[in-house]
């Protein structure tokens, strides 16, 4: 039975849409076609702004303290369903079960963290100043434009639809199309919550459904996680119509090992960090710079970690890799496979398919003899493929780990922290772990160079939703 949408979810209910065109969704561990869903249009985008809109005025009214109370309760009904949820974006995304359950279990803690940054927004404080009485008032920026991708889709849709909740805001949400049942899931889940009619909105649709969305004259700010190439033509939209926008893009992270590794410390992190959620990860850390001194042993222990990682149906827990999203990232990541064979790279392990008849698998793959300047070790292939690039001196590690047009994230492992932590200063990213695969919520999260324009989470989260307005008055 093929599920069918027919509608958006448009001011607290769902509406019939304008739109006559279609996009079916495939689960990609069994390429069934087992939903459609609607490919908006200009009329559905501009009945969802305007009901954001409409609504934006009363939200806003709210004391911040009023908006924390609803981001607590949308946190606790998110919870209660999790589950359905996790197994929702697993059939979308082929998101391993245990991976897409460790990804819900976080939402829930990051609309808490958001409904405690609106607890202490100060609205309105007073100055003083060479001229007399001053006052600062902070004010929401107004519609909010949130279009999200496939991979992590309800943690990122909580990076930014909590923000601007807690600032006063309204949003209307356009998910990728791999990944629009859970939006609309989500947005029975806020509903339900109590959240007012018209604050949060979903238009299902693909690349000009977002485009229309980022050129609606009602919408003030967006914010976007997705491609590189598709982030600059975000912002060069925003440029046109002067509109704020936040940008979270690709990357081609460093995990930078020094010459004292253990190995066998390492070696969890080749899953949880170089490769998380099947390699699809904008932050994975998909380049591996290995001393040269221990280089075959650094490749041999990293081919060893990634043979032992299971693979298959991503409803079985025991799996920690699934297939890729569509066919198509399937051809892609196969076409970067063949490329790495091309420039001379060695594969050592992986390289094809598994024994796997059913489903858009690619086996985790080891690229051993690459250089920085290799395509495989320049591109972001998003799939599980690692390269493993030699280095002589940590200097030459630090200029090989920025020798990138991308900046989003990075890793620097070594037995001694501190030396570790020198060598992350000097590494041209917006986030770095040390001996570390996870970042905390409440510190800023985004990317330098090409992977991005400003920071989501952290303390600071809430001001790209935030105009700032100076009332200067005589004494």
């Amino acid at each position: 039975m093929v599920i069918t949408s027919e509608s958006h979810h448009i001011d607290g209910s769902f509406r019939p849409s304008h739109s006559r065109e279609r996009i079916p969704v495939v689960d990609p561990a069994t390429e069934e076609t087992f939903a459609t869903i609607v490919d908006g249009d200009a009329a559905d985008i501009d009945a969802a702004v305007r009901a954001a809109a409409a609504a934006g005025s009363d939200w806003a009214a709210l004391e911040p303290s009023e908006r924390a109370g609803h981001l607590r309760q949308l946190a606790d009904a998110f919870e209660g369903r999790a589950e359905e949820m996790s197994r929702l974006v697993t059939r979308q995304n082929g998101t391993p079960i245990s991976v897409s359950r460790a990804m819900q279990a976080q939402v829930p803690l990051n609309y808490r963290y958001f409904a405690s940054l609106a607890d202490r927004l100060v609205t309105e404080e007073p100055l003083s100043t060479s001229v007399g009485d001053t006052l600062l008032r902070r004010e929401p920026v107004g519609v909010v434009g949130a279009i999200t991708p496939w991979n992590g889709p309800q943690p990122l849709i909580a990076w930014k639809v909590g923000p601007a909740l807690a600032a006063g805001c309204t949003a209307v949400i356009k998910p990728a199309p791999e990944t629009t049942l859970d939006a609309f899931f989500f947005a029975e889940i806020a509903t339900e919550a109590g959240i007012p009619a018209g604050v949060l909105n979903v238009v299902s649709g693909g690349r000009e459904t977002g485009a229309t969305l980022v050129g609606h004259p009602l919408v003030r700010k967006v914010a976007f996680t997705g491609s590189t190439a598709a982030g600059r033509a975000i912002a060069a939209a925003c440029g046109r119509e002067l509109k704020r926008v936040t940008l979270e893009l690709g990357g081609k992270s460093a995990a930078i090992l020094l010459d004292d590794i253990d190995l066998d410390a390492f070696r969890p992190f080749v899953a949880s960090a170089c490769s998380p959620n099947t390699g699809q990860t904008c932050r994975s850390l998909t380049r591996v710079l290995a001393p040269r001194s221990r280089y075959d042993e650094v490749v041999e222990a990293v081919a060893d970690a990634l043979r032992g990682i299971p693979q298959g149906d991503p409803n079985d827990p025991a799996n920690f890799f699934g297939p890729l999203v569509s066919a198509r990232q399937r051809d892609r990541v196969e076409t970067y496979i063949e490329l790495g064979r091309r420039e001379g790279a060695r594969v050592v392990v992986g390289g094809g398919r598994p024994d796997i008849t059913i489903g858009f698998y690619v086996q985790p793959t080891v690229f051993r003899d690459v250089t920085n300047n290799m395509r495989i070790a320049r591109e972001e292939i998003f799939g599980p493929v690692l390269v493993v690039i030699p280095y002589e001196t940590e200097d030459e590690a630090v200029a090989l780990a920025n020798d990138s047009e991308y900046g989003l994230g990075g890793g620097v492992f070594s037995t001694d922290r501190d030396r570790a932590t020198a060598v992350a200063r000097r590494i041209e990213t917006g986030t770095i772990g040390v001996n570390s695969a996870s970042f905390p919520m409440e510190a800023p999260f985004g990317g330098v160079k090409n992977s991005g324009i400003g920071r989501e989470l952290g303390p600071a989260s809430l001001d790209p939703y935030l105009e700032l307005k100076t009332i200067f008055r005589s004494t």
